[in-house]
């Protein structure tokens, strides 16, 4: 398959062409670098102190509740298995 060269103007205008994004997948995309460093923060906790570390363990939906961190499936099991790494 041949390459093609388009300029800068060229992209954009078949960019435009492009739907428009779904309002949930902007609003995510804005939300991830918090959830990324709150995420971070847990388990770096849980690797400092062991009754933290206990606590998410028994139960980490509680735990993020407990944390104003809605535990949603997605992040649950993101959070696990950062744990099973650290």
């Amino acid at each position: 398959m041949p390459m093609i060269n388009y300029d800068e103007q060229r992209i954009g205008e078949l960019l435009r062409l492009l739907p428009a994004v779904p309002e949930g997948w902007v609003r995510a995309a804005q939300e991830l670098p918090q959830a990324r460093a709150e995420l971070a923060a847990i388990v770096a906790r849980a690797e400092e102190d062991a009754a933290f570390r206990a606590k998410v363990v028994a139960d980490l939906e509680a735990a993020l509740e407990a944390e104003g961190i809605d535990p949603i499936p997605s992040v649950v099991a993101a959070l696990r298995v950062r744990l099973e790494q650290a």
